[in-house]
């Protein structure tokens, strides 16, 4: 017993010099504490960010959270275009029954999160660690005026798709299955001031609507406020890239997040990080702007994280990474660049 005593004060005494002689040791995010949070009433923002939108939710960086999402559609519409009554889920009736606050987008996002000690000029590192199904149905639809083809589909139109959680695919239809990569549409934090629509993807991150931010993901965010006020909403079962009819297989989801407070990044638009390529990204009205900002942000990466020249950095990203049109239908549209990391290799010894 005095021998055990002895090491449990001799490894006390070890950290305490650790963390007096190494001081970067005491700044690593601690292992991450499970929090749940359910989207309720009380814990959304119907349609916007808000830079005053009161934290339903306070975490230490580190930290990880489930949130539960909902699919962004009227209950009375699921059931008019097929989904049996009792597979609505009851949080997504309470919260279109009770919440008149809402505006001026039409996402249900939950949150916002408060992440202790993220202030303006610091990244919200957001790790995605998990994400699963919660209902069996997704659906698709497009209506007057919406999408990329409004002049060709001047109608609405909904249609309800079964999901198949065993085998991971969509019944879009006889003799069509699409492969599940199951991703939320909207991840971000709050403007630098006021309410925005949760509409338009901007440096907030927001309604990236980027089917590449699957588990494994890291999605790296510019803080603009107190907090950041991370909300996550708009889930999706799948997409193409440009999600041109304006919207996805849209559904409800539950995902598990790492929050980790970056005060050694700086950045002025979103970025990612997928198991195997480096993301950045354009987001602006116009497809050109947008497809430019993506290769300034590649290129800025590259030279900042990877050393290289201006020029080589240009030239890289016309050889190696590949441009996406992420999504045409929001105002802002979405392009992100991917390289791949299997080509940065260790210099020869």
């Amino acid at each position: 017993m005095n021998s055990l005593k002895i090491l449990l004060k001799a490894n006390l005494l070890l950290n305490v010099l650790l963390l007096l002689c190494c001081p970067t040791i005491a700044q690593q995010p601690t292992a991450p504490v499970n929090h749940s949070l359910e989207a309720t009433p009380k814990t959304i923002a119907f349609g916007y960010y808000s830079a005053d939108a009161a934290p339903v939710l306070r975490v230490k960086s580190g930290d990880a959270v489930e949130v539960h999402t909902l699919i962004t559609s009227d209950p009375d519409k699921l059931e008019h275009a097929g989904v049996p009554p009792g597979q609505v889920e009851q949080s997504l009736r309470d919260i279109f029954k009770e919440v008149k606050d809402r505006g001026p987008g039409g996402h249900v996002l939950t949150g916002p999160i408060f992440v202790e000690g993220a202030e303006p000029g610091d990244v919200l590192e957001v790790r995605i660690l998990a994400i699963r199904l919660a209902i069996p149905y997704a659906y698709n639809g497009f209506g007057p005026g919406s999408g990329f083809l409004p002049e060709d589909f001047p109608y609405p139109k909904m249609k309800i798709i079964p999901l198949d959680d065993k085998r991971m695919v969509a019944r879009f239809a006889p003799g069509v299955e699409i492969p599940l990569h199951p991703f939320f549409g909207s991840m971000g934090v709050a403007p630098p001031s006021g309410r925005i629509s949760s509409n338009p993807p901007w440096i907030h991150a927001g309604n990236l609507d980027n089917k590449d931010l699957v588990v494994g993901t890291t999605l790296y965010i510019p803080v603009h406020a107190a907090g950041a006020l991370f909300e996550v909403g708009d889930g999706h079962a799948g997409q193409g890239d440009g999600e041109v009819d304006i919207t996805a297989l849209e559904t409800s989801l539950f995902g598990t997040f790492q929050f980790i407070v970056r005060k050694d990044m700086h950045l002025l638009w979103p970025r990612a990080e997928t198991p195997t390529h480096f993301m950045t990204m354009g987001l602006h009205e116009n497809l050109v702007e947008a497809t430019k900002l993506a290769v300034h942000e590649m290129i800025d990466f590259l030279t900042t994280s990877k050393h290289l020249s201006r020029d080589d950095a240009y030239m890289l990203s016309s050889v190696a990474a590949d441009l996406h049109i992420t999504e045409l239908v929001d105002g802002n549209k979405g392009v992100h660049m991917m390289i791949p990391k299997a080509i940065f290799v260790p210099p020869p010894k």
